[in-house]
């Protein structure tokens, strides 16, 4: 789902994408599938998605 979010978010480029998917999960997303995207390996993951994940694991 995560990456759907991403490919979604895409045109904006790299950086706002990652951002923009960063924020939809932290604002919309159930806080247990928030712990199991931040848990998961990420073998899987899109560069935004994976960017968008980092973000909320540090935020600024």
């Amino acid at each position: 789902m995560a990456n759907q979010i991403a490919r979604n978010l895409a045109m904006q480029g790299p950086e706002a994408a990652a951002h923009a998917t960063a924020e939809h999960i932290l604002k919309y997303w159930d806080p247990r599938m928030k712990a199991m995207i931040l848990a998961y390996d990420g073998d899987a993951l899109e560069p935004i998605t994976r960017a968008a994940i980092e973000r909320i694991r540090q935020p600024a």
